[in-house]
């Protein structure tokens, strides 16, 4: 791994732990102006001091070598690439790009690496914009694309055609947190020369590391668990330096750039992420136990619990099963709603992965639009729950689910 000296030049030392990463990993200890956090350059473009520092610049450009120097904010950024270099440390990989959210990220990489007539696989239980990203969007492009069961490993190889590009997956899910078999994957998309990406938002690089696993490029929604505030919105790529300078030529022309003050709040943010997923990993550990005993809940979908599906899979890949538990209450629609306007410690909001609780009801937040035929269909019940953990006290969190369970009738 290579670390930064005082004098700015790269040494190499033994590996760190997630904490340590998430501080000092891809910085300098010698920022400009002697500063300890890395400045916001606050800049949408770049002088030069004379032609001849311009037709400099252009040549080392024309053969790769302007050593991350640019001319206009929408190739980069020093802020930027602070928050790229840290993002790497963190995944162990080459490079990153930041994007202005998750979405741009996810976008970027489908344009980058698929063209009219290809075919991408997708697992189910992928976030649903992707899926729509895919299924409806490009499909006017020419590319086709097949949805496999998740942790169908048979159906998975079955789909691959000739003109197969990509498979995209994501795991822990959306709302289920199924698991995906990384290393499995991986090795049926190597044998037919496809490549692979994880969207691996809801883990972190503190409880998954895809690319370890033989994963190509791994993607986040940087606005949940590695900002970690609700503060912010921002989307990252990690992976080798290759397929990255791509998703940067692609980002030049669709614009999702992030700007400068973002990418310093998720810098902030990432400081302390081993702490917080520490904390939401306890958190989701103690409320799965609890609301998998309560008489009022039917079902709970936790990694970390035996009765989950991939807990096998889990426990084998994860460092932790993360804050977030989605569950069944034994109620109706209505009842479920009671119940969550009962909770006083979570905000009835979307989205994860903050220091705040956040709670919805799928039916009623991310399906509302659905008639309940429809969400059945891909398995949204009018009594899920999808709890997303923060790092308040866990004794506090369970108190509230007790009094709130008890108010279902």
């Amino acid at each position: 791994m290579d670390v930064q000296t005082e004098t700015g030049c790269p040494t190499t030392v033994t590996a760190r732990g997630p904490s340590t990463q998430a501080v000092h990993g891809g910085t300098r200890h010698l920022n400009p102006y002697h500063a300890v956090v890395p400045p916001i350059v606050q800049t949408a473009t770049y002088a030069f001091r004379d032609t001849a520092d311009l037709i400099a610049f252009q040549e080392a450009r024309q053969w790769g070598e302007a050593g991350g120097r640019v001319d206009y904010g929408r190739y980069g950024n020093p802020t930027v690439a602070a928050l790229e270099a840290k993002v790497a440390a963190l995944e162990g990989a080459e490079a990153a790009a930041a994007f202005a959210t998750g979405m741009g990220a996810v976008t970027a990489i489908l344009f980058a690496m698929l063209r009219s007539g290809a075919h991408v696989i997708l697992t189910e239980d992928c976030y649903r914009r992707t899926r729509q990203f895919v299924l409806q969007f490009l499909r006017r492009f020419g590319v086709e694309a097949t949805v496999v069961p998740i942790g169908d490993y048979e159906a998975l190889e079955a789909a691959i055609r000739p003109t197969t590009r990509l498979i995209f997956t994501e795991t822990p899910t959306n709302p289920y947190l199924r698991v995906v078999d990384l290393e499995r994957l991986a090795e049926i998309a190597r044998r037919h020369r496809i490549r692979t990406v994880v969207d691996s938002t809801f883990a972190t690089p503190v409880n998954l590391r895809p690319l370890e696993l033989g994963i190509d490029l791994v993607v986040h929604s940087a606005t949940k668990y590695l900002a970690g505030h609700n503060d912010v919105m921002a989307g990252v790529v990690a992976g080798p330096a290759e397929l990255i300078a791509g998703l940067r030529e692609m980002q030049a022309m669709l614009g999702a750039v992030l700007q400068p003050h973002a990418a310093y709040l998720v810098l902030r943010g990432l400081k302390t992420l081993a702490l917080r997923v520490a904390r939401q990993n306890e958190n989701g550990m103690r409320v799965a136990e609890f609301l998998a005993a309560h008489p009022r809940v039917r079902r709970v979908w936790y990694p970390g619990l035996p009765s989950h599906p991939d807990h096998a899979v889990a426990r084998r890949m994860m460092r932790g099963f993360g804050g977030v538990v989605t569950f069944e209450v034994d109620a109706d629609l209505q009842g479920t709603a009671r119940f969550i306007d009962a909770l006083q410690i979570p905000y009835i909001a979307p989205s994860l992965g903050g220091v705040e609780s956040l709670v919805e009801q799928p039916a009623l937040m991310s399906y509302y639009e659905m008639d309940p035929e429809d969400r059945a269909t891909i398995g949204i019940k009018d009594n899920l729950v999808r709890l997303s953990l923060g790092i308040e006290d866990p004794d506090d969190l369970i108190a509230d689910l007790e009094q709130a369970l008890a108010r279902i009738g």
